[in-house]
């Protein structure tokens, strides 16, 4: 008897679905795409409608030949590639390399478990059409504005660039940050509170707020000394109490570009990093007898939708691990941002949330645990009861001045006991909690009790790979699944730097943005590329032609493109010149680009041909010899610290130093402890071994 061929992407996933769909099926991988548009030719033709030219990958050849015999050989033919348009496309190449005809059917899972697999098998279609034309379309329009973009770079600014649709959007905005940063003009100004205590002993901190009804801004040093003076000699009364309680939501569980953010904020994933864990979780880890399961649902979403299913799954287990008090007479409804397209799709969550993060641990690796751990309880906590907060606000009448304490308490911790989200800056805390108070009472200074505080505007600050993620979906720039190549490319085309996890553009990254927009003003326009992408959505939704989307942008990007060709003449960037001189000519060493990011060379090439790496020193000495201590990279680019003098010294260290050396000895020293909590300066010098304190940064007081 026949069996039925089950075609999937990838080996793991493959494995997974073998051991729910019983010996009548046979699953076998693509390992990835099938085809691609050639590398080293435009590959769409243009006069015939923009139809794209698709070759077979190089080594791809093999897997078809195989998979065409196996599909000889079944009754029918599956096509189980990922729910979304690039795995539609796909297994529309598929069905047509294979030459599948009637024999090809579709069937999507949005997690790999035997229900949802046999689920899909019973609901088999046809492939989608116009999912695959949405895909063809972005793919084409890509090519268009890439490869012609590329190749004016090469000739008029340097060899081995590349431009493209979001990745140009994506350098724009951090070179429009540090726009705003340089052309930033820091303001003084202070701040007053005061300590202030009951006749019972107890004291609290208030802020000084308004004078005379106007909010009290001051300016300088000489100004909060009159202010200081003028509290000094004031009655202090409690006029007013504001009491309420404060209810805090959760979150939604998560879509594509919130998981990036948020392993990206506690763990300092990558995007590329956190979607290929993501990638392993979903298609099946082995965990023992058990077998190979999917631990999450598909993680390349939009959606914040829960099946009703997974619910009711989350409130008994909430009830039973946390108690009544935390699950909600309702399931919570989250409002999705997703396209009437994707309306289908689910948040990424677990696939079953009685798969304990503790039962799991053991089958997994540290990373893979730690991002199923924040999946697994940012699920369950959107599916509890609301934190409830008792807020308390005390406003204090000193003559003119208004000053106000403000407090709270957690009540009742709801989603806290679970999940509490990260953030991207630091963000004021709501205030400590206040001793019980009265109208009417008076209050006394207490004993220098009166604190003022200079402080300075600060800049807008630089992109995090988080910041930049939520900066591009909350803009509609690309799709949250393209994200973590696009912040790969321009890292490593070199028009961005990643310094201290912060975005910083380079001189390249600055002229390339500056040509775009002075002679492509569409690709760089961040309304014009959102736009692209809502008109993607609507070839999905069968509304539009995907051809004539991408002929409407075709004719004024070529027409562009010839301006540009003949107005631009050849751009030279100078080098920047270091503070290092070459130890065989004496010249001063300038900072260049290669294919591992910058070095140091000679300017006197080719009569000098000296370079070396470009160290980053970190200010501490080295606890072996002395000398300083620089910033290296692996040949797989992972961050580690080591003496400047290897290798006739050979020290090294995968833990950052603090950011001040040890007190001691001035040599390396690590931060050890909880962020949050105690912790301590640590000195790695054994003869030293110094462990004190960790003093806090100055805050320009």
């Amino acid at each position: 008897m026949a069996k039925s061929l089950i075609i999937v992407e990838s080996p793991h996933k493959a494995k997974t679905i073998e051991q729910f769909v019983g010996k009548s099926y046979t699953v076998k991988a693509t390992v990835g795409h099938i085809w691609n548009l050639p590398t080293s030719q435009f590959g769409v033709d243009i006069e015939g409608g923009f139809i794209p030219k698709y070759v077979t990958i190089r080594g791809q050849g093999k897997v078809i030949t195989e998979l065409k015999a196996a599909a000889k050989k079944a009754d029918r033919v599956f096509l189980a590639t990922d729910p979304d348009r690039e795995g539609e496309a796909i297994s529309w190449h598929l069905s047509q390399a294979l030459d599948l005809g009637d024999n090809a059917r579709r069937i999507e899972f949005y997690e790999i478990t035997p229900k949802a697999v046999k689920n899909a098998l019973a609901n088999q279609k046809s492939i989608d059409m116009q999912k695959v034309d949405a895909q063809q379309a972005r793919r084409v329009l890509d090519r268009i504005i890439g490869y012609p973009l590329s190749q004016l770079l090469w000739k008029k600014v340097r060899p081995g660039l590349s431009a493209g649709r979001v990745q140009s959007v994506a350098i724009r905005l951090v070179v429009e940050r540090e726009v705003e940063i340089r052309a930033f003009q820091s303001q003084e100004y202070w701040t007053i509170d005061v300590i202030l205590g009951k006749k019972t002993g107890e004291t609290l901190n208030a802020k000084v707020i308004s004078l005379s009804g106007h909010k009290l801004e001051i300016g300088n040093q000489a100004e909060a000394e009159e202010h200081r003076q003028a509290l000094a000699g004031a009655d202090y009364k409690l006029v007013e109490v504001k009491r309420k309680e404060k209810l805090r939501y959760p979150q939604a569980p998560f879509t594509t570009s919130t998981l990036q953010q948020e392993a990206s904020r506690k763990m300092g994933f990558g995007s590329r990093k956190t979607m290929i864990l993501a990638q392993q979780l979903y298609e099946g880890l082995s965990l023992g007898p058990e077998g190979s399961v999917g631990l999450i649902t598909y993680m390349r979403t939009d959606s914040v939708r829960v099946a009703e299913e997974a619910q009711a799954e989350a409130a008994a287990l909430i009830e039973e691990r946390y108690g009544p008090a935390f699950k909600p007479a309702k399931p919570p409804q989250s409002k999705t941002k997703a396209v009437a397209a994707q309306e289908a799709h689910e948040a990424i969550r677990p696939t079953s949330v009685v798969r304990l993060p503790e039962l799991v641990k053991p089958f997994l690796d540290r990373d893979q645990f730690r991002l199923y751990q924040l999946i697994w309880a940012r699920f369950v906590a959107s599916q509890m009861m609301p934190t409830v907060l008792d807020t308390v606000a005390a406003d204090i009448k000193a003559g003119g001045y208004l000053c106000r304490a403000s407090g709270s308490v957690i009540k009742f911790p709801g989603y806290l006991e679970v999940y509490q989200e990260g953030r991207d800056e630091e963000v004021a805390e709501e205030g400590s909690i206040l001793p019980p108070l009265q109208i009417g009472e008076e209050l006394k200074l207490a004993k220098g009790g009166i604190l003022t505080k200079q402080h300075f505007t600060q800049p807008p600050p630089r992109y995090t790979e988080a910041m930049l993620v939520k900066a591009l979906e909350e803009k509609g720039i690309g799709r949250p699944s393209t994200y973590a190549s696009t912040i790969e490319t321009i890292l490593k085309r070199v028009y961005v730097q990643l310094e201290e996890k912060r975005f910083h553009p380079t001189k390249l990254g600055e002229v390339v943005v500056q040509l775009l927009i002075e002679h492509f003003p569409d690709v760089v326009d961040i309304g014009f590329t959102a736009e692209l992408e809502n008109q993607l959505d609507q070839i999905e939704a069968g509304e539009r032609p995907w051809n004539q989307v991408v002929k409407d942008f075709y004719s004024p990007f070529m027409s562009d493109l010839a301006k540009a060709k003949d107005q631009l003449a050849k751009i030279k960037i100078e080098d920047e010149v270091s503070d290092v001189p070459c130890e065989i000519c004496g010249r001063m060493m300038v900072v260049k680009f290669g294919r591992f990011g910058r070095f140091l060379a000679c300017p006197g090439y080719p009569d000098c041909k000296n370079t070396k790496p470009l160290r980053k020193e970190l200010g501490v000495a080295c606890p072996l010899c002395g000398k300083p201590v620089v910033e290296r990279r692996t040949k797989k680019r992972r961050r580690f610290f080591g003496c400047s003098a290897y290798p006739a010294c050979n020290f090294v260290s995968w833990e950052a130093p603090a950011k001040k050396p040890c007190p001691r000895c001035g040599s390396f020293a690590h931060v050890r402890g909880a962020k949050g909590g105690p912790q301590e300066l640590v000195c790695v010098k054994e003869s030293c071994g110094y462990r004190g304190p960790l003093e806090e940064e100055s805050d320009g007081e």
